[in-house]
């Protein structure tokens, strides 16, 4: 099916990346949840609040799929930065003080956040649940929903938050 554009154009109307990514994360997540759940009951807890949770954390980042470990925290400040410069630009509170002690521009910021991540978010969630099952034999939801964000969402916010100062710094007189 196809829409009218603002020029009059038919656009194809296709399935966005978010959507994609989501889909299959969602389905890779549900795939992993009944193993979880089977190895949480012999266990006796979940693999997330486990000590053989940061023991296995080194073998993510020597195991296949460690290039990942460089690259989505790289695209997160990158997206930081780019972020930051439309933070300047609507002239928006520094990012970290704006979410923390500026109520009236904490949806904003999150609304803008999630915009700007929320794709490289769900594949650092999918990359980290296909990438346990490579490297530990079967796939823990919890902590695929925990490592894939921390990789992406502390380096945007750090570094949107350290661009938009070195930004309002360069532009104050």
């Amino acid at each position: 099916m196809s829409t009218s554009g603002r020029n009059g154009r038919k656009a194809k109307s296709a399935l966005s990346p978010t959507l994609v990514v989501g889909l299959l994360t969602l389905a890779v997540l549900a795939v992993s949840v009944p193993g979880a759940l089977r190895e949480a009951a012999e266990r006796g807890s979940f693999y997330l609040f486990s000590a053989e949770f940061l023991r296995d954390l080194p073998k993510r980042l020597a195991g296949p799929g460690r290039l990942r470990f460089v690259l989505q925290p790289l695209m997160a400040i990158l997206l930081g930065i780019r972020s930051a410069r439309a933070d300047v630009a609507a002239g928006r509170p520094p990012y970290l003080r704006g979410l923390l002690f500026h109520a009236g521009h904490r949806a904003a910021l999150m609304k803008s956040s999630l915009e700007s991540i929320a794709t490289l978010l769900l594949a650092g969630i999918l990359a980290d649940s296909v990438f346990q099952w490579i490297l530990l034999g079967i796939s823990y939801p919890g902590a695929a929903i925990v490592v894939g964000p921390v990789l992406i969402g502390v380096p945007y916010a750090l570094s949107r938050a350290a661009a938009g100062a070195v930004i309002r710094r360069r532009l104050s007189p």
